[in-house]
């Protein structure tokens, strides 16, 4: 008979501290960074899923950063194997929380180690396209948040990062410092409060699915929103205007 597994880390330990502290430097180095939106509104406690864009190296250490040390909460990825093999980066990865997955396995196994990340009350950051974007802009998103989503009851929390992909855009090695990377935080929401009555699970997977990349895209300017395109006003500017934000 196996043993259970060892409760998942849920304390921000004073490596991860420094971790965070040495990102922000990191990204102020190579941009102004700016948050704004409903942080105050994102839950301090209980299982909690964050969701955003991926068009850069820089995302995952911009929002990181600055989300922890804001939430108090430690923050817990899944990430390919192979980035655990990176000098610097893999050991980073291994001690900030990040968890790895093998993308040559079946997904059932990720899913299961995101969802026990839930079940045990802690907060699991999803980029919900999968990789980091071509071009900058929203690609397709894939179905595995949603499910997480309906089968935990774990509100949601959209994220739109802007401007990163200028810095650092896929394809170049190193990032060029400059422009303005803005982060904006949507409100939290639980998918099955707004599905309608009745709506069988194949359904819902892709409403659901719709519904946060829809609330991310509302996020970003719209050069950046891709398929998602076609909602509300951009609640971010392109790049060269000012958003009333606080310069984190």
């Amino acid at each position: 008979m196996s043993e259970d597994p060892a409760p998942i880390e849920s304390s921000i330990t004073p490596l991860i501290s420094t971790l965070t502290f040495g990102g922000r430097v990191f990204a102020r180095a190579m941009s102004r960074i700016s948050v704004e939106g409903a942080l105050d509104e994102i839950p301090r406690e209980g299982p909690l899923i964050l969701t955003a864009n991926h068009a850069s190296n820089l995302d995952a250490v911009v929002l990181g950063s600055w989300l922890m040390p804001r939430l108090g909460r430690r923050i817990h990825w899944l990430g390919k194997k192979e980035l655990f093999d990176w000098p610097i980066v893999g050991w980073a990865a291994a001690n900030g929380g990040v968890h790895p997955v093998d993308r040559g396995a079946a997904d059932i196994e990720a899913f299961r180690l995101a969802r026990r990340i839930l079940d045990e009350g802690n907060i699991l950051f999803v980029f919900p396209e999968g990789t980091r974007s071509p071009d900058g802009s929203l690609q397709e998103a894939r179905d595995g948040i949603a499910v997480l989503a309906l089968r935990t009851g774990a509100p949601i929390v959209p994220l739109g990062i802007a401007g990163s992909n200028r810095v650092w855009p896929r394809g170049q090695k190193l990032p060029r410092p400059g422009g303005h990377v803005h982060v904006r935080v949507g409100r939290p929401f639980r998918p099955s409060e707004l599905l309608p009555p009745d709506t069988d699970r194949r359904t819902a997977k892709g409403l659901v699915t719709k519904m946060i990349m829809e609330r991310i895209a509302a996020l970003l300017p719209p050069s950046q929103r891709g398929v998602y395109g076609g909602g509300p006003p951009a609640a971010i500017p392109e790049e060269g205007g000012t958003p009333a934000a606080t310069e984190a």
